[in-house]
Parts: structure tokens; C-alpha cells; sequence
């Protein structure tokens, strides 16, 4: 009998714990389903959850159809597929049609972008939405008097911005806010994420595991008025990362050294997907910096793994929430299958990374920082430092602003300073204030530094820099991501080098391309020789950020009642007029309005800096068509020969003369045509004043595809060598218009001095994309198919 009571009490305890484990069980169920559908993108937008669920589903479906392993690029994309069951998927041929999560819109872009959704007559954007203000404060003084003066001359687009964000219902960001990429890093972004931009460094968000994608203005319309967005299927480029970062080398390093590896196109047509022991050794804003950066090499968007850094991360910005559901969705969404293959594989060991710094007037010419003195002498570069700039939207985070104030506090420790002027641009408010509090912005301020606004700034242009004179030699170093001829300052005999923060700061200290701090000594002003320590940060801040000034304005539940009001006689803003619809006609006898020469790349097309105010105002803007364009005939900038009057002009004057004679006209390029900044400023200004095709060797992705959407024909040589067939003076036709189809080339006649020859030219149409050409505009075929 005792046996059997000890027994029935063995059982009791085993039931009893039983039931505590099933209970534990169901609480835990309980909780994590919920979490699992109901956790919000962002604190910004409550009634918007993380779409992990559906994600699997259709990567589920789709590795189902394809039966084969995939990417980290492919699953986020794949899973935002609008069809997953039916759509073809062939890397580099197919095009996807997709439902991105958010869209985000910087000022400068977003006047045109909402003027064309206010023409398309919608009430609400269908996708969560914002608009930033970064792109109109122009770098003079200071920071905080900058800003003011930004305010008082751009407050007519501002007020546009506030009044068309709150009635269409986008999220605003207010100027002195910061720079669109680090408010989404900060907000929005997360593992998985598929958003577009209207900015070409929107990869940013890559960095936190999202696919972030620079698009022109056309673009953000149809995803903010529910339409599938169409991509063609990227190819995938794997970026083995192996080794560690440590000492002088920093994550721009890793982007530096890509850039020199694959140049200025390698990437076009291809998502860079980095993966790799070393990846664990960059934290989440290192990986940012990286991603950023990849619209240099022409990628459509690069990203990392979801792993602990961006958990962290994640984390110290308030959104512990989202990394806890990242982690149950880790290996299904964000991480790439084992055996998935690439279409490139690049390998680097970052243990045996050198420093690098690229330039000058181009991002893919690359020098170790040992050889950088040497090569510069050879090439004949202004040695001599004038101005040294970090900050922007590719290399300001807190860990950037640490390591470098671990310099300038070395240097100060030895009685030296910057002995250049020296810029810091904070990547937003969030980072500004949290480094004035930790005491780093009185470090620069001692180290003879300037604090710039929360935005932009110099790095597009947006500098009144007073110290040489346009057309003087100099150099300068910076942080940024890009260094076309006349980029920071319009001066194309300015030679801008990018490389990584820590860097800028210890040229700043020595004020010479020929000093590598990893070998070369200093003398202090005690006399003492010494040499720079490595630069050491925090990742994050240790008292976590300081959010600053509140600076977003949230849309109203209804935006019925708010009026939007663009005054006719408006400089800086202007209601679009939609482009005539193809008249079915062959172009017969155009003229060639410019044969351009070399690199052409959106700055060149439509000039920043000083436009920037026009950026609302099309017919305004478009006075700043290819005038950095080198012509051909003459190798000048903005001077061209009217074929009718025979005199030379500015080629806007030119181009107009040609529309008020309606005469069509034509612009060749060569490779790459179109690469930089994702404006579609450069393919609306040539449609607005009479252009209908662009013939060149090649395009820049995200170009091709505005000129698409402004009815331009995008054309290519089908041999490259026909490029030197068409002069400045010959009469360019192109036929059987009508049969114009996806796949099928065509037929353009060059006249020259009484002699015809046909040549073949290429595109990239899918059947959408020819309704685009034969509607005027997809805007114009979006109103078409509305009714």
C-alpha cells in the first residue's frame, strides 16, 4: 500500500508539472502569435504591421515554383512579389511587378513627385509615406544660422511640402529634422523591408537587413497610388566578407574598395548582397555606410544579413519589438539559403584591408593611403589640403563621430588642430544632439571645427564656399559618397577624394594628400615627434540618444479640408502640364542637339547646388539642361551650335528655340549615361523642352527607367562603335515606330553630307513601357486607365 501512495504521488507531481508546461506553453503561444502579426513598422505608423507572415508565405511559394535555394536579396524580393504564383522570375530578364511597404521622399524630389500625384487626382497615398526636408539648406555659416535662413528663403516649398504631405497623408519631416537615410535608419528601416526612395543613396537602409531602392519620382507615384511597382529582376552579386576591421581601416574601406573592383557600372542591373564571418565585425551603421555607397557602382541596392548588430541597434533606437519578431523570421526571410549561387562572387579579407581614398572626379579610382602621396605627385593633383568635410548621409553616425573625435583629441593632446577648415554635417537631429551631450561637438569646435545643419550640405552642393575662386586648382577630403567634376562646389577645378571619416580628420591634422597616419609622425607644438593613435568610438551611445528637437509632423486622420495652393506666378513651384501623347509618326530628320563627350551623369544633365531652388519649377529648372555636358565639337560646357541659325548657345536656348520651331531633337552619349543621383529633373528637363530620344552606349538603371516614364525613347548603339557615325550636325531618324517591341531593335537612319547609313539600337521596353512611350508619360497612362 506504501508503494503504491509513493507512486500515485510520482504521478500526481509528473500531471501537476505537465499542466504548468502546457500552461507555460500556452501563454507563450499566446503571446508570440500576437506579436508575430501585430507588430507596427514604426512608432510613426501604429495601423501598419511588419508583413513577415505574408513574406514567408510567398517566398514559400516561390522557392516552391523555382526549386532551388535563394539569396537574402531574392527572399525579400521575391516575397513582395504582387503575383507570387504567376510571375516569371528570370534574374536579368524578367520584370517584377512589386508591392514595396513605404516610401520615402526627399525635398528636393518630393516637390515633383507630389505635384505628380496631386495631377493623378487621388485622395490618400496607399503605402506608408514621407517626405524630408534635407536637400534646401545651404552650408554658409553655421549650423543653427543656416537653417534659419533655409526657412525663411525655401518657405513657400516648405509650406507646399507641410500642407500636400498632410492632405495626401504622408508622415513630414521638418527641415532641420536630417538627412532622409539616417531618419529612415533611425525609424523605419527594418530586416526584410522593401522600400524606394527618390533618392539614389536610398540603399542605406540596406544596413539594417532591408532592401532600400533608389527610383525617380514616377516611380513613387505608383507605389503611393497602390500600382505595382515594376523592377526588372536584379542579378545578385555576393560580397564574401572575411577577416576583421580593426585600426585605421573602417567600413567605408569595404564600399572603397568594391567601387575600385567592380567601377562606376559594375553593379548596374545587380543587387550586392555581403555575407561572411567578417560581416559580424561591422556594426549596423558601418554596414549602412557601405550599403549607402553602393549606388557608386551603379548597383540597384545592396544589404547585409539580419544578425546581432542590427538586433542591437534596433534596440538602442526603440524598436527591441521588431528585432524580437526579426529573430523567429531569421533563417526563412533574412538569411540567404545554404547553396543559394550568385551571379558574381567578390571576395575580401578585411584583416588585410587597406585604407583607401578614391578621386579625385570619380568614385572608383582608388589609392591605398601608402600610395595615395605617391600618385598624386605623379598625377599632378594639388597637394596641399584646402578644406576637410565628414558628416553626410554615408558616414554620420555616432561611431563615425567618436572615432574621429578620438583624433582631433589625440592632435589637441599635442597642441595641434585641423589646419584646414574643417565640416561636420550631423546625419540628423537624434545624432546632433546626442553628440553635443556627450560632450563630442565641443571636441570639434576645440579641433577649429564648424558644425553644419542637420542635412545635406556640401556634399550636394549645397556649400556658398567662399575660399578659392571657381576655376582655381584645389583639393579637398571628404566623407561623402560622390565627387563628380564641380559636385561640392561648382567648381570643376575643385578635386574632391572620398575615404572614410577618420581619415579626412587625420589629413585635416597633417593638410597634405602625402600623409598616411598608419606610418607617418607629427610634430607637436611641444616639439616632441609623435605619431596618431587608431581611432577608437563607441558603436552606440552608452546613455543612450538624445531625440533633440521634435521635428516631425504627423498626418491629420483626414487631409479632406486642407488646401494645397500653388500661386501661377510662383518661381519656385509650378503645376505639371502632361506630355502629348505619341502621334503614331516616325521620327524623321531630328536633330542632334548635343554629342556628348565622356562621363555624363545626372549632374551633368540637371545641375544641383544653386537649381535646387527650382527643383519644383520645371520650366525653370530647365534652364540648367546639360550645361556641365562637355560638347563634343567643341570640348566646351554649354555651348553648342544651333543647326538652324548656325550661331552657337547655351544649350537650354538652343533646345528651346528648337520647340518653338517645333523641330524634334535628339542627345548621344557614351557609357553609363545617366549615372549619380536618381533626379528625374535629367529626364523631365529634356521632355519639357522638346527632346524625344536619348541614343547612348549605355544607361545608369535608375535614369533608364525615368526616361521611360517621361515618354523618352532610352536607346543603345547595338554596336558601340556606331556612337562615332553620328556628328554634331547629322539628321537622325528612326523608323517602323509602330512596331515597336520588347526585344526587337530599332532602325535608326544618320544622315551626314548627302550620305545615309542605317544602324541598329537597342532598348529595354517591356509592353507596359511602350504604353508609357505611346500614352506621353506613364502619368499621362495612369490617368488613361483611371478613366
Amino acid at each position: 500500500l506504501q508503494n503504491l501512495l509513493i507512486k500515485l504521488i510520482i504521478m500526481m507531481q509528473r500531471t501537476h508539472r505537465y499542466i504548468l508546461l502546457a500552461r507555460s506553453m500556452s501563454r507563450n503561444f499566446h503571446v508570440s502569435y500576437p506579436a508575430r502579426s501585430k507588430v507596427a513598422m514604426s512608432k510613426f505608423d501604429p495601423d501598419a504591421y511588419l508583413p513577415f507572415e505574408k513574406m514567408k508565405k510567398n517566398v514559400e511559394i516561390v522557392k516552391g515554383r523555382l526549386k532551388r535555394p535563394l539569396t537574402l536579396s531574392e527572399k525579400i524580393l521575391y516575397s513582395h512579389l504582387d503575383d507570387p504564383q504567376n510571375q516569371d522570375i528570370e534574374r536579368g530578364t524578367s520584370y517584377l511587378r512589386l508591392r514595396p511597404d513605404r516610401v520615402a521622399l526627399q525635398d528636393a524630389t518630393a516637390q515633383m513627385t507630389l505635384l505628380q500625384f496631386i495631377s493623378s487626382g487621388l485622395k490618400k497615398v496607399a503605402v506608408p509615406s514621407t517626405a524630408h526636408c534635407d536637400h534646401l539648406i545651404e552650408a554658409q555659416v553655421s549650423g543653427d544660422k543656416d537653417l534659419a535662413r533655409a526657412k525663411d528663403i525655401n518657405k513657400e516649398v516648405y509650406d507646399f511640402l507641410a500642407s500636400a504631405c498632410a492632405k495626401y497623408g504622408l508622415g513630414f519631416w521638418k527641415p532641420g529634422s536630417g538627412i532622409i537615410h539616417q531618419i529612415v535608419l533611425e525609424n523605419y528601416a527594418f530586416p526584410g523591408l522593401l522600400l524606394i526612395g527618390t533618392d539614389s543613396h536610398t540603399p542605406n537602409g540596406g544596413g539594417l537587413g532591408g532592401l532600400c531602392i533608389g527610383v525617380g519620382g514616377a516611380d513613387a507615384v505608383d507605389v503611393m497610388a497602390n500600382i505595382p511597382w515594376e523592377l526588372k529582376c536584379p542579378t545578385v552579386i555576393g560580397a564574401n566578407l572575411t577577416g576583421k576591421i580593426s585600426g585605421w581601416t573602417s567600413p567605408k574601406d569595404v564600399i572603397l574598395k568594391m567601387a575600385e573592383i567592380l567601377t562606376v557600372k559594375g553593379g548596374t542591373g545587380a543587387i550586392v548582397e555581403y555575407h561572411g564571418p567578417g560581416v559580424d565585425s561591422i556594426s549596423c551603421t558601418g554596414m549602412a555606410t557601405i550599403t549607402n555607397m553602393g549606388a557608386e557602382i551603379g548597383a540597384t541596392t545592396s544589404v547585409f544579413p539580419y544578425n546581432k548588430r542590427m538586433a542591437t541597434y534596433l534596440g538602442a533606437t526603440g524598436r527591441s519589438d521588431i528585432a524580437k519578431l526579426a529573430d523567429q523570421y531569421k533563417e526563412a526571410l533574412l538569411t540567404a539559403d545554404k547553396g543559394c549561387k550568385y551571379d558574381q562572387l567578390i571576395e575580401i579579407n578585411l584583416t588585410e584591408l587597406e585604407p583607401l581614398v578614391n578621386g579625385p572626379f570619380t568614385p572608383d579610382l582608388a589609392h591605398n593611403i601608402s600610395s595615395l602621396g605617391d600618385n598624386s605627385q605623379k598625377a599632378g593633383y594639388p597637394m596641399d589640403i584646402k578644406v576637410g568635410l565628414i558628416g553626410s548621409c554615408t558616414n554620420s553616425s555616432y561611431e563615425d563621430m567618436g572615432r574621429c573625435a578620438s583624433i582631433a583629441k589625440d592632435a589637441l593632446s599635442h597642441g595641434l588642430k585641423s589646419c584646414v577648415p574643417f565640416n561636420v554635417t550631423p546625419g540628423s537631429e537624434q545624432i546632433r544632439a546626442t553628440i553635443a551631450r556627450d560632450g563630442i561637438i565641443d571636441v570639434f569646435s576645440k579641433f577649429g571645427g564648424t558644425v553644419l545643419a542637420n542635412a545635406c550640405g556640401p556634399c550636394i552642393g549645397q556649400w556658398d564656399r567662399k575660399d578659392v575662386k571657381k576655376g582655381e586648382k584645389n583639393t579637398i577630403v571628404t566623407s561623402y559618397n560622390r565627387n563628380f567634376t564641380g559636385r561640392n562646389d561648382a567648381n570643376p577645378a575643385t578635386h574632391c577624394f572620398v575615404t572614410s571619416p577618420e581619415m579626412v580628420t587625420a589629413l585635416s591634422v597633417a593638410g597634405r594628400l602625402d600623409f598616411n597616419p598608419i606610418n607617418d609622425s607629427l610634430e607637436g607644438t611641444d616639439g616632441k615627434v609623435f605619431k596618431l593613435k587608431e581611432p577608437f568610438g563607441d558603436e552606440l551611445p552608452s546613455k543612450g540618444f538624445d531625440p533633440g528637437e521634435d521635428t516631425y509632423q504627423a498626418p491629420p486622420k483626414s487631409g479632406e479640408d486642407i488646401k494645397v495652393n500653388v500661386d501661377p506666378k510662383s518661381e519656385r513651384l509650378q503645376i505639371l502640364e502632361p506630355f502629348n501623347k505619341w502621334d503614331g509618326k516616325d521620327y524623321i530628320d531630328m536633330v542632334v542637339l548635343i554629342k556628348i563627350k565622356g562621363k555624363c551623369t545626372t549632374d551633368h544633365i540637371s545641375a544641383a547646388g544653386p537649381w535646387l531652388k527650382y527643383r519644383g519649377h520645371l520650366d525653370n529648372i530647365s534652364n540648367n539642361m546639360f550645361i556641365g555636358a562637355t560638347n563634343s565639337e567643341n570640348n566646351e560646357m554649354n555651348k553648342i551650335k544651333n543647326q538652324k541659325s548656325g550661331k552657337f548657345d547655351a544649350v537650354p536656348a538652343v533646345a528651346r528655340d528648337y520647340k518653338a520651331n517645333k523641330m524634334k531633337w535628339c542627345a548621344i552619349g557614351e557609357d553609363n549615361y545617366g549615372e549619380g543621383s536618381s533626379r528625374e529633373h535629367a529626364a523631365l528637363e529634356p521632355r519639357h523642352l522638346g527632346g524625344v530620344a536619348i541614343i547612348v552606349k549605355s544607361f545608369a538603371r535608375i535614369h533608364e527607367t525615368n526616361l521611360k516614364k517621361q515618354g523618352m525613347l532610352a536607346l543603345t548603339f547595338a554596336n558601340p562603335g556606331d556612337y562615332d557615325k553620328i556628328k554634331p550636325t547629322s539628321k537622325i531618324s528612326l523608323l517602323n515606330l509602330k512596331d515597336l517591341s520588347p526585344g526587337k531593335p530599332v532602325t535608326c537612319e544618320v544622315k551626314n553630307n548627302g550620305s545615309s547609313d542605317k544602324i541598329q539600337l537597342n532598348h529595354s521596353f517591356n509592353d507596359l513601357q511602350i504604353k508609357w512611350f505611346k500614352a506621353g508619360s506613364a502619368l499621362n497612362l495612369m490617368k488613361e486607365l483611371a478613366g
